[in-house]
């Protein structure tokens, strides 16, 4: 028999979901106090429509959140991380979403070479006035994520 035939096809993600027809993706979100977590907010109170599957944490801005911080979220179970503050230039803090845009970059490089498909991490910028955006932000996160089928990094070895 010929090597080949030994070997096993790597598995589809479209027959991973179908088998799976009722996942619904976990998603953890580091939110910014000043912008995103307002306009999460707002979604809320404006009771617009959005997905149930994310969890808000409140950082006091986006350039606090830790690599460490979405590799033990993606680790600990959650499908895919959502970081997001204030739009480049409105920071509280001055620089802090510059800092994060660097490190999501860096972090998305990394996340790939481990074999963590790049969109289970996303970057967005949503201001205190833009609950409607949070909530499309949140939806079509949910929807792509729904596509990807559950993550696999919580079976990665962490060291």
């Amino acid at each position: 028999m010929p090597a080949t035939e030994h070997t096993q096809p790597a598995p589809d993600q479209s027959a991973a979901v179908a088998a799976m027809p009722d996942f619904e993706p976990t998603i953890v979100a580091f939110v910014c106090n000043w912008c995103t977590y307002t306009a999460a907010d707002l979604a809320g109170t404006a009771r617009m429509v959005q997905s149930p599957n994310v969890r808000l944490v409140r950082m006091m801005c986006t350039g606090m959140v830790d690599p460490k911080y979405v590799l033990k979220a993606l680790l600990s179970g959650a499908d895919a991380v959502l970081v997001s503050g204030c739009h480049p230039g409105d920071c509280h803090y001055i620089n802090g979403n510059y800092k994060a845009r660097r490190r999501i970059k860096l972090l998305k490089e990394i996340l790939t070479g481990f074999g963590v498909d790049e969109r289970r991490l996303k970057l967005t910028w949503v201001g205190a006035s833009e609950g409607n955006e949070f909530a499309e932000t949140v939806n079509h996160m949910v929807a792509e994520v729904r596509e990807l089928g559950p993550s696999d990094a919580r079976t990665m070895m962490a060291i």
